[in-house]
């Protein structure tokens, strides 16, 4: 697989590019630190092998990374009595993790060459590993291969991409033609797919499949106790159902909220 840089992920523009500067480059740290992109797949790999969702967990990292204000590491810092950091921010405290796997290159990395690899490129070219070290981008081969076509043909690399397609194919019926679809391996999403593949909840799948009934029953069930009011716990009557009685709404375009600061109300 070919290297990315793993230090600029800035724009994909090429008047960005011409402007970035010019000691932006691949194998930028090749005199700093020459065996820095080794020091990372290694601890990846071996981080991915102790945990498979590692792979995941890095990627992920990248986005709420990157995604806002480009690549700086800010997700990792602690809060402190100084600062308030973005770890347990509400889009962070529930669905990052493996911090540890970045504590432990970051070491590595500090051991070979102090002062020199920043946070923001680990966390660049940990997710590249974690993406390599998950399959090279290969096709998943638990897709049925006409199936996989049909993606391709829906969703092809650099095509439009806002398309939809439906999850099962019957989408506008009630019934279990979508784990009949999982067991034929025609999940359209891998997570979805995965529900058939992991021997937890396979067997839950190939039954549903088998009985529509079954799942018919299950699902009335499910819904019964999703949607459980529990009353008898305490609670009240909201008057607006944006804010608790004896609050205030909160306009969220307010400063405070721009600069990420936590709102009472």
């Amino acid at each position: 697989m070919r290297l990315l840089l793993p230090f600029v992920f800035i724009s994909l523009l090429p008047e960005a590019i011409s402007d970035a500067a010019p000691s932006l480059r691949q194998g930028y740290y090749a005199k700093t630190c020459p065996n820095a992109e080794l020091i990372v797949r290694d601890v990846m790999k071996k981080a991915m092998m102790r945990d498979p969702r590692s792979g995941a967990s890095i990627m992920r990292f990248q986005f709420h990374d990157c995604f806002v204000n480009g690549c700086d590491g800010s997700m990792l810092l602690d809060d402190t009595p100084m600062m308030l950091g973005e770890k347990l921010s509400l889009s962070n405290i529930d669905s990052l993790r493996s911090y540890e796997v970045v504590d432990e290159i970051k070491e590595a990395l500090e051991t070979a060459c102090p002062d020199t690899v920043s946070c923001a490129d680990i966390i660049i070219m940990t997710s590249r590993d974690a993406v390599a070290l998950s399959g090279t981008g290969q096709p998943d081969p638990t897709i049925e291969p006409k199936f996989r076509q049909k993606l391709d043909k829906l969703c092809p690399l650099g095509g439009d991409g806002n398309v939809t397609g439906d999850l099962d194919s019957t989408p506008h019926m009630f019934d279990n033609q979508y784990f009949k679809d999982l067991v034929n391996g025609r999940g359209f999403l891998n997570s979805d797919e995965t529900l058939y593949t992991y021997w937890k909840t396979r067997e839950y799948v190939r039954s549903y499949s088998e009985d529509q009934e079954e799942f018919f029953r299950d699902f009335v069930v499910g819904m019964i106790k999703m949607g459980d009011f529990q009353s008898g716990r305490p609670g009240e009557i909201r008057k607006n159902c944006r804010v608790v009685n004896g609050g205030q709404p909160v306009d969220l375009m307010v400063e405070g909220f721009k600069d990420r600061k936590i709102l009472s109300y």
